[in-house]
């Protein structure tokens, strides 16, 4: 029985997306607007070998009709597409499960206040819950800035920093030793069960060290705490049939812990990696391996670092060879992602764009997907590859491959 290992570049859009203007990303392109800026800012074109004989260069010129400086090759031995999204909104969960196969075709709730974003009765319900006498922040902001603007009175004080952002989200940082991890997980806990009835998709831990704004830094101990999808993802699905899914990075939290039979968590792009070629040097047959590379997102997109998150890609793409190595012959590789966040893009926040949907296989030549009309496709595409029921959503490229379980 095959193995399938679907690894998410977090945020790595390849062109807006045909409603992209009703989120204010018409022109928006994470791929090609991050090239052309590295090439203008350092005179070099991105080199993606690897990446562009799987298709991805040709996938972002079939989405978007642009044109980008770049070194790499014409396709020649994967399957190449692009998928647009049809869920509600362009933030994590709605990306990662409608990959899944679950879109979400409800709209979630957001804190819209940028400078006063939580309600007060919401603030004293959560104060009463958790036992501390206020919060800090309240606020729209970067994870960066605000640990900048508040880390130092959060350690005088002992308040947690709890801000939002455009997306359906609860996020809440506070210092590792100063006021413990543990104390902070229990805190975000707290917070999700106080949000109920608002549809707010995550609570976040983001634990930090340091101590003053010169030296502060996110860790790698971050924590997801989300809602469930509305209904069985295809996760769930193999896992209730006998597939044994592992998880590495924060796939586990976005997808609360449902439909996962193991996890890993890695910091760095590096280790995410590497915890995923060990997996697929270890695990059985009849395995999912999902994988999340968090750090385009949170190390680059969001923190509008073109010349970064290209740098990053380029590391990404010199590590390739050794996943093509490590598979057998019946294995599939999937490379997508669950938005974009384009680092060129005025503001800090997500971008509607269509996703790449790349697959390695042990195939003769390269193959175009085409236009895939939802992410849900590749949900569809896994569910046959195991054999187990359909999804709602989506329509499987299985065929396409030339693959047989």
């Amino acid at each position: 029985m095959a193995r399938a290992i679907v690894m998410v570049i977090d945020s790595f859009g390849i062109g807006f997306s045909p409603d992209a203007k009703s989120f204010g990303d018409e022109g928006a392109n994470t791929l090609a607007n991050l090239a052309t800026e590295y090439f203008e800012q350092t005179g070099k074109k991105i080199n993606l070998p690897n990446f562009s004989s799987l298709g991805l260069i040709a996938a972002c010129e079939q989405a978007s009709g642009r044109e980008f400086p770049y070194l790499g090759q014409a396709p020649t031995k994967g399957a190449y597409g692009f998928a647009q999204e049809i869920s509600s909104g362009k933030d994590t969960p709605s990306g990662h499960w409608e990959m899944a196969g679950v879109p979400v075709l409800f709209d979630w709730g957001y804190f819209t206040d940028k400078k006063n974003a939580f309600p007060s009765d919401l603030q004293e319900k959560i104060n009463g819950a958790t036992g501390f006498d206020g919060m800090l922040g309240n606020c729209h902001a970067s994870g960066t800035q605000i640990l900048a603007e508040l880390g130092e009175e959060h350690i005088k004080t002992g308040l947690p920093i709890c801000y939002t952002s455009a997306d359906s989200v609860f996020q809440v940082a506070a210092h590792e030793e100063h006021f413990g991890l543990d104390n902070l997980y229990q805190y975000c806990q707290t917070v999700r069960a106080e949000l109920d009835g608002l549809n707010i998709g995550r609570v976040i831990a983001r634990p930090f060290v340091g101590e003053t704004p010169a030296d502060f830094a996110r860790t790698g101990n971050r924590r997801d705490y989300s809602v469930l999808p509305p209904e069985p993802t295809v996760l769930d699905k193999l896992h209730d049939a006998g597939t044994h899914v592992i998880s590495v990075g924060k796939i586990a939290d976005i997808f609360a812990h449902q439909g996962i039979s193991e996890k890993t968590k890695a910091t760095g792009l590096d280790a995410l990696f590497d915890a995923t070629l060990k997996h697929i040097e270890t695990a059985q047959d009849n395995s999912l391996i999902f994988t999340n590379l968090v750090n385009f997102d949170q190390d680059f997109g969001h923190r509008r670092d073109a010349v970064g998150y290209a740098q990053e890609l380029e590391a990404l793409d010199a590590r390739l060879p050794e996943l093509f190595a490590a598979m057998s012959k019946e294995d599939v590789l999937f490379f997508t992602a669950d938005h974009g966040c384009d680092p060129t893009w005025p503001g800090t926040d997500h971008t509607r764009e269509y996703v790449p949907v790349l697959a390695y296989h042990n195939l003769v030549g390269s193959v175009n997907l085409g236009n895939r009309q939802t992410f849900a496709d590749l949900g569809q595409t896994i569910a046959e590859l195991f054999n187990v029921e359909s999804m709602s959503y989506g329509k499987s490229f299985l065929s396409q491959l030339n693959f047989k379980s």
